[in-house]
């Protein structure tokens, strides 16, 4: 099973968004995300996230929180399940990041990014600050055919 952490770090009403643009062979090239990555052995999703931080973007997060748990399943492959955190932090210089383009987005202008769209269905969560949740999203290959969250099917 692959297990990861994704976070979304915030500062006056906008999230701080990678476009992925800079490595081969990613599954997410020329998408925007958080920041975040792939467990290592032993780590806890808070020791993942932590070094996720320190490695993508520089800095050592204090303040952050567990949203929710989503599970991704593309082309009935085995399925990835993603600890999703909210972060606050003020980063004035943004860094060079060896994955992509840092950059501010206000919040209410993300869903014009491209984004996968079940990354929409989350963001709208963390932008209500709904209470934590279960999301599963199911893709075929780059399409969402399936989105149930804390156990009831959405429309897509």
């Amino acid at each position: 099973m692959k297990l990861t952490t994704l976070c979304y770090i915030e500062h006056d009403e906008k999230f701080l968004m990678l476009h992925r643009v800079k490595k081969e062979n990613d599954v997410n090239k020329d998408k925007w995300i958080g920041i975040g990555g792939k467990f290592e052995f032993g780590e806890s999703p808070e020791d993942c996230l932590i070094r996720e931080a320190q490695e993508e973007i520089g800095i050592t997060l204090n303040d952050y929180k567990l949203r929710g748990v989503i599970t991704f399943i593309f082309n009935d492959e085995e399925a990835e399940y993603m600890f999703l955190y909210t972060a606050k932090e003020n980063i004035k210089n943004l860094p060079d990041c060896n994955e992509g383009i840092l950059e501010w987005v206000p919040k209410n202008e993300i869903e014009n990014l491209n984004i996968w769209q079940g990354d929409k269905i989350f963001l709208k969560l963390l932008t209500e600050n709904a209470p934590f949740f279960s999301l599963k999203l199911k893709y075929h290959w780059d399409n969402l055919v399936s989105a149930v969250l804390d156990g009831k099917i959405l429309p897509i």
